[in-house]
């Protein structure tokens, strides 16, 4: 058993390696990576899902069968749980975006829990871009209601004492960019740390029945017997990451509404 732990400690490097995103063609900096071919084949599927429940819905007020069903259950959620429920009166005007970014971030991780495919959330590239999306979004919406002076002069309430009002807006000013970072790195910490647990997990299945599988010992046998265990471990834990990518998709258009509800704010 101790061999098998070795084993497993060796191939730690080589698991986390792998996690990594490679060029098919320039290289990390500028060029076409496989994780930004899974994030850009996983919008096509996203596509492909809208384009089928629309012509499902053609026709009808009603959606019939599972498919249709399961998407407008989506499309309601984002909207009354995420839209209506954050950002009142102006929900209408946000709600593309706002369904647009939670079904991309939901299909890019989504993607990954596929064998052998990458998560097109699992790097910082992808998830820096998209909170750049939503950052340069709400930033937008609210240099449209307030005015460029306006939106940046709100960032420190009024009434405040001019020393007191300048170092609050530095702080708001820090904060509101650290939103970009937030947004990306909490995505993407989830995501990978995800990937990881669930790689080490099989990892050690498939190392420690792999001395049973070439001689049959009791030793062998009693060493086989513990894969059971990471097995139901790692079954366990890939229910949990398929859960955890909606979650994640769900807390990403979830704060970018309060941003842009922020934004909106009279005030703020």
């Amino acid at each position: 058993m101790g061999d098998a732990f070795q084993q497993v400690s060796d191939s730690m490097g080589e698991l986390i390696e792998s996690f990594f995103t490679t060029p098919i063609f320039g290289d990390a900096t500028v060029g076409f990576t496989i994780t930004t071919f899974y994030f850009l084949l996983a919008c096509l599927i996203m596509l492909a899902v809208i384009f089928a429940y629309k012509r499902k819905m053609e026709g009808t007020l009603v959606p019939h069968g599972v498919f249709a069903n399961g998407v407008e259950y989506l499309i309601e959620y984002i909207r009354d749980d995420v839209c209506k429920g954050t950002l009142g009166d102006t929900w209408k005007q946000h709600f593309p975006f706002l369904a647009t970014v939670f079904l991309v971030v939901m299909f890019g991780n989504y993607v990954g829990m596929l064998p052998t495919w990458k998560a097109g959330t699992g790097t910082t590239g992808v998830t820096g871009a998209l909170a750049l999306m939503s950052f340069i979004y709400f930033i937008y919406v609210g240099m449209r209601k307030k005015g460029v002076f306006g939106y940046i002069k709100s960032l420190a309430p009024a009434g405040l004492a001019a020393p007191i009002a300048a170092v609050v807006w530095v702080i708001e000013l820090f904060s509101t960019f650290l939103r970009l970072i937030t947004l990306a790195v909490r995505l993407f910490c989830n995501m990978f740390a995800g990937h990881v647990v669930m790689g080490v997990f099989a990892i050690m299945t498939t190392t420690f029945v792999q001395p049973m599988l070439m001689q049959f010992t009791l030793e062998n046998m009693g060493t086989g017997a513990m894969s059971i265990l990471w097995m139901a471990l790692l079954i366990l834990i890939y229910v949990v990451e398929l859960l955890v990518a909606f979650i994640q998709a769900y807390i990403f258009t979830l704060l970018s509404a309060v941003y842009v509800q922020l934004a909106e704010a009279e005030g703020h």
